[in-house]
């Protein structure tokens, strides 16, 4: 490194493969020395303009793989399960078999405790030890399909008529009310075999102060 002059200063640095002449020492400061290289870049300032809904765009999200639930050992064909959930909670009915949602097909029958053909949530029974034979009940129609409610009417309805409209009664339907009595008439003959069966079936399942049921053997 050296002076000129007294007005002007040269400094001479002598890199690895190239010179650069600096004329300042604000220049070497700056990190300019190196050939081609830039100085580091200013951050973007914040857009003052912000749109007025949020911008959307899509999630992204892992494919589902939906597997049939699977069925717990204790519950077979024929297992009398307790219902501890919904209208019919406490009542004991007969497994018929598991659907493709993994909800299970049960039936009281009918004629017994007043049960019909319905799908039940296995988190939400008891299976127990006892069984019914229900080798050659016919359930192929019985899917979860045919559980499906019909499509509610919702067009927009005046207001003369949402006033004067009278409350429609809800019927079941003939088909489901033939299916029921033809479970009955498989199932009844069976269940009617097995002595007290028939009693057992229609009484309800209750637990009173100070039982444990952790200690219960169903």
């Amino acid at each position: 490194m050296r002076a000129t002059s007294c007005h002007t200063q040269l400094f001479t640095v002598a890199p690895t493969s190239t010179m650069v002449k600096v004329t300042s020492v604000e220049q070497a400061l700056k990190g300019t020395l190196a050939k081609g290289k830039q100085g580091p870049k200013k951050a973007s300032k914040t857009p003052s303009f912000y749109p007025a809904d949020d911008t959307k765009f899509p999630l992204k999200r892992a494919a589902v793989v939906k597997n049939q639930t699977k069925l717990r050992a204790s519950i077979t064909s024929g297992t009398i399960l307790i219902l501890l959930a919904g209208h019919f909670k406490g009542k004991r009915v007969i497994f018929l078999k598991q659907l493709e949602s993994g909800l299970l097909l049960v039936c009281g029958p009918y004629g017994v405790n007043g049960v019909p053909v319905k799908r039940v949530n296995q988190c939400y029974v008891i299976a127990t030890s006892e069984k019914v034979d229900v080798a050659g009940v016919d359930t192929k129609k019985f899917d979860d399909k045919y559980f499906k409610k019909p499509s509610k009417d919702r067009s927009k309805k005046s207001e003369e008529d949402f006033f004067n409209g009278e409350a429609e009664k809800k019927e079941l339907p003939a088909s489901y009310i033939a299916d029921n009595k033809a479970l009955d008439a498989a199932i009844s003959p069976k269940v009617q075999a097995v002595p007290h069966l028939a009693g057992y079936l229609a009484t309800k399942f209750t637990l009173k102060s100070g039982d444990k049921p952790h200690e219960m053997k169903f």
